[in-house]
């Protein structure tokens, strides 16, 4: 019995070792200056190319949701962002992705396994672009100092963004890490004119 006992525990320890779990990388919805300017990047699920300030019009909030299809905790919040997605889009709500360091091929596969269907533009598909992304220095820019910052999150007031130049704000609420579901939702509810649930 007791060799059994201990077998077991050996096999737990082994078990943790080769298959860590990671932890949630959590961060608050705040309020941070930030000089968040328009893009236009290739669609990861398809051909042609997305404008940011032609995709916000008609909406009444947007997240804009960046991540590497490789990240656990990118993993973590996708299927939140999907299930926001679907539960706010006719209620003008917007979710864009912004895929970060990995290949085409690898977002394509990660969307499909998790049944993501919101829409997705690569900024970026090499590990080494990190320090020369939008996205590292949008989030360095709002205190998020992480090695590889996904996932992060940035919302947008279509009818607040500047229409005209390249600067659409210069503050945003944004999420140093992964959403928190419940202050999210709050969030996305509140902004959207919705009743709390």
């Amino acid at each position: 019995m007791k060799r059994s006992i201990l077998i077991a525990i050996v096999l737990i320890a082994l078990a943790a070792a080769v298959f860590p779990q990671y932890e949630h990388e959590y961060a608050d919805i705040e309020l941070k200056r930030i000089e968040y300017k328009n893009w236009e990047y290739p669609n990861g699920l398809g051909e042609g190319k997305t404008n940011l300030r032609e995709f916000v019009k008609g909406k009444k909030l947007v997240l804009v949701f960046y991540f590497a299809p490789w990240c656990h905790s990118s993993r973590y919040q996708a299927p939140i962002t999907q299930r926001f997605y679907e539960e706010y889009g006719d209620k003008g709500f917007g979710v864009i992705g912004v895929s970060m360091y990995d290949t085409e091929e690898a977002l394509r596969k990660e969307m499909e396994k998790r049944d993501l269907s919101f829409p997705v533009v690569i900024e970026s598909t090499r590990l080494a672009d990190r320090r020369f992304s939008q996205h590292f220095k949008y989030r360095w820019s709002t205190g998020d100092h992480r090695k590889w910052g996904t996932p992060w999150n940035i919302f947008l007031f279509p009818s607040k963004l500047k229409k005209k130049g390249d600067l659409l704000t210069k503050e945003a609420y944004v999420v140093n890490g992964e959403l928190k579901e419940e202050q999210a939702e709050k969030f996305i509810r509140e902004k959207l004119g919705l009743e709390s649930d």
